[in-house]
């Protein structure tokens, strides 16, 4: 193998000044940024800081996983260097890439140099032995491409690296990590092993979407992020400056933390109910109402059957006491089926009772089919004309009758 360059250092060092003292300074640097940290994330944060291990951050989508990466960067006047994970990814993306096209330029600029290495060769495998002892000239830092990664590991300054959403990652991609996690450093086997200068703080989100190894999770400190208690997210929203009411917002805090507890496809996250509380401040909302709520919906619930669930669940959470009004029985075919279970407005009688009255004995009056002095073709006070059958008759009729089910 070739030797190191000069960017290899021995080893990965400690940060000699950390950002913060106490896990109160944390909650303080953090609400400068706007970022709203309880304790116990506050003190996550703190260990961080301190034992140089990554954090792995789990929960759902929209908790502010991702944006306390950017928070704890900005905090500390590092730079933020992010890994977006995806289905299909691969190492050189994450990684590194060699420049091939900057390879082949310098080929075509050298060619004639290459020339005078190979010219008194005195056969192909003397030539190509010539080539391959400089082969390390075009296998070098110069025509490296550096990824999130190994950016993160070669960089002079201190950083935060996020590797965002790594559950949706393929598991390959866990393995090539595990070097650099475990111990901030990635080998090139073209160069050498690179080691960081300067220990970057790394941050993993995941939403759960699978499970991750357990090799990964044992290399960094977790913690499950979930949804805040509503005292907190009340204060997030206050804190984003949305133009609504305190009052309002308080409202409205309760009926998303309301939404939240229906079976949805996607709960609404932290940053849609401080979308949610702009839009009612543009629209200049002063009363929260099942009227207006269910006209902006939309902005936190995103799916068609989370949308129907969510309208219907409305005028309870904005009024627990609303009485909501059943549907009727139409079914929208405009045949006006009534079904006979009530009077009608108008004082009408009850449908049981009129037909009731259809089965009264007698209520069809004479000659109608049915009634004794019925006949075809005779008048409407004629006796009905009797028929006798004779045994004969019967017999063969249901003799036949046999001779066919035989």
């Amino acid at each position: 193998m070739t030797s190191l360059s000069d960017g290899l250092s021995d080893g990965p060092q400690t940060d000699p000044d950390p950002p913060f003292e106490s896990v109160d300074e944390v909650v303080a640097a953090l609400r400068d940024q706007g970022y709203i940290a309880d304790t116990r994330l506050a003190t996550t944060v703190f260990l961080l800081t301190r034992l140089d291990k990554p954090l792995l951050l789990e929960g759902p989508a929209g908790v502010g996983k991702t944006e306390l990466a950017k928070m704890l960067a900005a905090a500390t006047g590092r730079r933020l260097l992010r890994l977006q994970c995806y289905e299909g990814q691969d190492e050189t993306k994450a990684l590194y890439e060699w420049d091939y096209g900057k390879q082949l330029m310098y080929t075509q600029i050298l060619r004639e140099k290459i020339g005078q290495v190979v010219e008194d060769a005195p056969d192909l495998g003397t030539a190509v032995e010539r080539i391959g002892e400089n082969e390390s000239v075009f296998f070098s830092e110069r025509f490296l491409a550096p990824r999130p990664l190994l950016e993160a590991i070669r960089s002079e300054q201190p950083v935060v690296l996020l590797i965002d959403e790594v559950d949706r990652a393929d598991e390959a991609l866990e393995a090539v990590l595990l070097e650099t996690l475990g111990e901030f450093q990635i080998s090139i086997p073209e160069v050498g092993t690179f080691s960081a200068k300067q220990r970057p703080y790394v941050l993993l989100t995941s939403n759960n979407t699978r499970d991750l190894a357990a090799a990964l999770k044992r290399r960094c400190l977790h913690l499950f992020l979930d949804y805040p208690s509503a005292e907190r997210e009340l204060e997030i929203v206050r804190s984003k400056k949305t133009g609504l009411s305190d009052s309002l917002a308080e409202e409205l805090v309760n009926v998303v933390r309301g939404l939240r507890e229906l079976e949805l496809r996607k709960a609404p996250s932290i940053s849609e109910t401080i979308d949610w509380a702009r839009t009612l401040a543009v629209l200049g909302v002063d009363e929260l109402d099942s009227q207006i709520l269910s006209d902006t919906v939309s902005v936190v619930v995103k799916y068609d059957k989370d949308v129907t669930k969510a309208l219907d669940a409305l005028p309870r959470l904005v009024d627990p006491n609303a009485v909501v009004e059943e549907h009727s029985h139409g079914h929208g075919h405009g045949h006006g089926h009534g079904h006979g279970h009530s009077h009608d407005d108008d004082g009408g009688p009850d449908g049981s009772e009129i037909r009731t009255a259809k089965d009264t004995a007698g209520r069809h009056g004479e000659g109608v089919y049915g009634t004794p002095n019925y006949a075809k073709g005779t008048e409407k006070d004629a006796p009905a004309k009797t028929r006798n059958v004779t045994s004969g008759q019967g017999s063969r009729s249901f003799g036949l009758g046999r001779k066919r089910a035989l």
